[in-house]
């Protein structure tokens, strides 16, 4: 495998990963990191240009020999991430994964992950805050792991929240009414999801009922802000996709348990679990009238083990269908994987110093 690199494109991910496939792969991935046998990179990012960002992130997985790093550039034109997959044996690169579509798989499997765990098992109705291009696989994420009887949408455009909910129901088969504000949404709904781009809160303390779960995933960088940092005082578990991340770039956590700098600070923070601990701990306790609350800031490890599931799937790389000795089988793509032979390591011309005459 060492002398070829296959580049896998959006098409071959969808033939071969859907949502049900990717949160198998993600609480695999947590339950890895909660062992100790996964271990995330975290995000780095830099600004330049005219408001464009340069960004990465990633993660390695002792246990299935596969590290990984997604990178990306955000511009006022567009983003068009890549995650590179290497072999952790040899240091050789196995794949390169064209990532858009992992994106949308991670972010919404993940926090369905987390609302498995943390939800009531008997919620039903689901409050959605923000209509976006995540709100969809948001929705169809959480209808993954419960059963829902009424999802309630608002956006600030009242065009948009009616042409999301017919959406809703037209792609998912589920009832879906528009509000016309954050309270009416959320007004008796078990299962809050806010999916934007706000700045300042937009779930106050008041909105919060005993025995909801909250999913906030859109407010990921220092000037976004979704709900009232107070509501986290109320929450029986807070839990994070990355706690690294969410002390460097979460507003609301840092508010109330501060940057984790300090004693007290450090003991406040130890408040929020991460959710690979909670996964590899499952099953977990809760009493009917607790509040719980998940922050996705975003890891390497959705990242490293949907594109791991991914490369499983084609049966490429360590641990697939393709290696000597690997179990399972393999699903053919849509299409055929690009496979790139390489020509091994070139030697650098290093021309010889002409010699001064003295």
């Amino acid at each position: 495998m060492g002398d070829t690199t296959h580049w896998i494109s959006e098409h071959d991910v969808v033939s071969v990963l859907d949502l049900g496939g990717a949160l198998e792969a993600l609480r695999a991935g947590f339950a890895q990191e909660g062992d100790g046998l996964a271990a995330e990179l975290e995000k780095t990012l830099l600004g330049y240009g005219d408001h464009a960002t340069l960004h990465a992130l990633g993660a390695a997985f002792t246990g299935v020999g596969l590290a990984g790093v997604k990178v990306w550039t955000h511009t006022p034109g567009g983003a068009d991430p890549v995650l590179c997959i290497f072999d952790t044996r040899t240091g050789s690169l196995v794949a390169c994964i064209e990532a858009f579509a992992l994106g949308q798989l991670r972010t919404s499997g993940t926090a369905a992950v987390a609302t498995d765990l943390l939800a009531r098992p008997d919620a039903s109705v689901l409050g959605i805050v923000g209509t976006g291009k995540q709100a969809l696989p948001q929705v169809a994420a959480v209808a993954q792991v419960r059963d829902l009887s009424e999802v309630r949408a608002f956006s600030r455009a009242p065009e948009r929240r009616e042409a999301f909910a017919a959406t809703v129901a037209d792609a998912l088969g589920l009832h879906c009414r528009a509000t016309s504000s954050v309270e009416a949404a959320v007004d008796g709904a078990d299962i809050v999801t806010l999916v934007t781009r706000a700045t300042e809160p937009v779930l106050l303390e008041p909105m919060v009922a005993p025995g909801v779960h909250v999913n906030a995933v859109g407010a990921i960088d220092l000037e976004r802000r979704e709900f009232e940092p107070v509501i986290l005082s109320r929450c029986a578990s807070v839990v994070t996709d990355s706690v690294p991340q969410a002390k460097r770039l979460s507003s609301e956590l840092r508010e109330l348990y501060g940057t984790g700098e300090g004693e007290a600070s450090a003991r406040a923070w130890q408040a929020v679990r991460p959710l690979g601990a909670v996964v590899a701990s499952a099953p977990m306790t809760r009493g009917p009238d607790d509040i719980t609350l998940f922050k996705g800031m975003g890891s390497g490890i959705e990242d490293v083990a949907l594109g791991a599931a991914v490369l499983q799937r084609l049966g490429i790389g360590p641990g697939s269908a393709g290696e000597p000795g690997a179990t399972g089988t393999r699903a053919a793509p849509s299409d055929a994987v690009l496979s790139v032979s390489r020509r091994g390591r070139a030697e650098v011309a290093l021309g010889r110093r002409p010699l001064t005459q003295p």
